[in-house]
């Protein structure tokens, strides 16, 4: 539970400080580059996909289905017992989901406002809650290839 409160926590007051600071500035960069800080309203998914749907086409996949998912795996979570790194990958994803179906109840999009990368290397821009979600499905993913399993 600790886990979601912070990770919905931190996705939602970073997304506040994005609206209020950065909405209508020029991107910001630090670290040489490294980490620029950029506001963008994403009505689309991952990377903008969906994005040119029309709003009921994005309301339906975005929101409905989103939500049912999100459903669907807080049922399978609080149902069964996972064992401790599987609970914490579905946690961030739960959350991370969560957070941003908040955004896209409430606005109709989701605020993003980091982009990292190295030159013309770069990420999209996006938030703590993607975050959260790629590195609970990494979570997932790693677990459920055993690769930290002990070989007998």
């Amino acid at each position: 539970m600790a886990l979601i409160v912070a990770t919905v926590g931190c996705d939602r007051v970073t997304k506040h400080f994005a609206t209020v600071n950065l909405s209508g500035s020029p991107q910001r960069s630090f670290l040489a580059d490294t980490v620029r800080l950029q506001y963008a309203e994403n009505s689309g998914a991952f990377l903008s996909l969906g994005a040119g749907l029309p709003e009921w086409g994005r309301r339906t996949l975005f929101v409905a289905g989103t939500g049912f998912f999100l459903l669907v795996l807080g049922v399978a979570v609080l149902r069964r017992h996972f064992p401790g790194r599987l609970l914490a990958g579905l946690c961030l994803i739960w959350a991370g989901g969560v957070s941003n179906l908040i955004d896209r109840i409430a606005r109709g999009t989701v605020v993003d406002f980091l982009n990292v990368g190295v030159g013309r290397l770069r990420t999209g821009i996006f938030n703590v809650a993607d975050l959260a979600i790629t590195i609970g499905v990494a979570v997932v993913l790693i677990r459920e290839a055993g690769f930290f399993r002990r070989r007998k």
